[in-house]
């Protein structure tokens, strides 16, 4: 089972004076919530995780709801033979998360770790519905903490495109 989760930073924290209601979209995928990310599979307890205090959390889980999107363009779907890839780069490093479906299984791997790492597997729905907790998870918690940002515009609209799938169907 896939696990995706996050922890913020203290060594990089918002700027004190940060607008979250007025954010743009730029301040929020790039400039906001820093910390370190991870994916794991629960089965095989293993996981690809950062370590470095930087990478823009909420931009993470927009990119992987954008990536579980985009690995679901054929449309033979599950069916589909001819592999399907995306990568998911790390804006402060040239470090990737490469990812590729086939046959509805989409493999993860991340470029830091070595060669013979094997990459972690999930089913495309699994991966498509924990992005879409995972996002939603972590809007709940940043509320939390800047409520103001509930009232962005910017995160209305991105609610919208990554709604919570009913279970059975990609979600819980």
């Amino acid at each position: 089972m896939l696990d995706i989760g996050y922890a913020l930073s203290r060594r990089f924290p918002d700027p004190p004076q940060t607008d979250y209601r007025r954010a743009d979209r730029h301040a929020l995928r790039h400039d906001l919530f820093s910390g370190d990310v991870y994916l794991a599979d629960t089965e095989s307890d293993r996981e690809l995780s950062t370590a470095w205090g930087w990478v823009p959390v909420l931009d993470f889980a927009w990119a992987l709801c954008d990536i579980a999107e985009l690995l679901d363009e054929d449309p033979l779907g599950s069916r589909a033979a001819r592999p399907q890839y995306a990568e998911l780069d790390f804006t402060e490093s040239t470090d990737r998360l490469l990812f590729e479906r086939r046959f509805g299984w989409v493999d993860i791997e991340a470029e830091w770790l070595p060669a013979d790492v094997p990459p972690l597997a999930f089913p495309h729905a699994e991966l498509r519905g924990e992005a879409r907790d995972f996002l939603h998870d972590l809007l709940a918690d940043l509320f939390d903490m800047h409520e103001a940002l509930a009232d962005n515009p910017v995160i209305w609209d991105l609610q919208a495109r990554f709604p919570r799938l009913p279970a059975g169907r990609g979600g819980r």
